[in-house]
């Protein structure tokens, strides 16, 4: 990483997670390379700044900047525990702010973590004044950005079958149904998405699902596509039964929403012309 051709958003896509809340994070150690750090300690100093500059805006550190502390293998099985933090956009943003500008990578790091007109991470107050509409948007968001790293994930677990896989998730949620059963039981027109025809509620058991498959198949280091896609299922079986046990509504009991999320945005923009 320490020569990056081709300075594109693509290389801290590359290295963004999201966490079961569908909340995105980035790793600082993974983050220290890509703006061309090549020892901790210096991009450690960054960071405290980068804290104190957090905790001077009135906001919570601790929601911020997140101890993601790690055992690391030595020679002779030896193990050493390094220092790393989860890092939110906007701890990112105050971290590259002081870092070097005459970097071309810092530049485009700025662009890229620069606060957006409304912020993504959302207080649950926040959440709550939102429209129906406004929280599917959000939460629709928020799996478009689950699915990129569980597609990730699946790749580098062995997984060809991209559609193969995300069925068998489906599956699992929804008692065997795939998106096309799905997608006919919606009764959605040609090259619909079934996820812009959800409600919030739906959106957020997958959102829940889509994380959980993720971390399960980090977790077990599956390198096959035959396990990635049992794991899948099981994975969202399990949170189908977790739906079950609390009283909630299955999924596929849940309403469709009269238009979909293409429609609001198109009708949106029309009002604005």
């Amino acid at each position: 990483m320490n020569e990056i051709k081709e300075y594109t958003e693509k290389v801290f896509e590359d290295i963004k997670y999201v966490d079961e809340n569908g909340y995105e994070y980035w790793l600082a150690r993974e983050l220290m390379k890509i703006l061309e750090y090549s020892l901790w300690q210096n991009f450690h100093k960054t960071i405290n700044i980068a804290v104190k500059n957090c905790n001077n805006s009135n906001y919570n550190v601790s929601d911020h900047f997140i101890d993601a502390n790690k055992m690391i293998k030595l020679a002779k099985n030896a193990r050493r525990e390094i220092q790393d933090y989860k890092l939110s956009r906007y701890a990112c943003y105050l971290i590259v702010l002081n870092c070097d500008p005459r970097k071309k990578i810092i530049a485009l790091a700025k662009t890229y973590f620069a606060i957006q007109t409304r912020k993504q991470e959302l207080t649950e107050k926040e959440y709550n004044e939102l429209t129906e509409d406004e929280k599917r948007l959000f939460r629709r968001n928020q799996a478009r950005k689950g699915n990129y790293n569980l597609n990730k994930t699946a790749v580098s677990s062995g997984v060809k079958d991209l559609a193969r896989f995300h069925n068998a998730g489906y599956k699992g949620l929804y008692n065997g149904e795939t998106a096309d059963d799905i997608f006919k039981r919606k009764k959605l027109r040609y090259r619909e998405d079934i996820l812009d025809n959800m409600g919030s509620e739906e959106l957020a058991d997958n959102i829940f699902r889509i994380a959980q498959a993720d971390a399960k198949l980090k977790r077990d280091n599956v390198d096959n596509e035959y396990t990635a896609n049992s794991v899948h299922y099981e994975v969202d079986r399990e949170v189908r039964d977790s739906i079950k046990r609390l009283g909630g509504t299955m999924p596929e009991d849940l309403p469709t929403p009269e238009k979909s999320l293409k429609k609001l945005e198109k009708d949106n923009n029309k009002l604005k012309e």
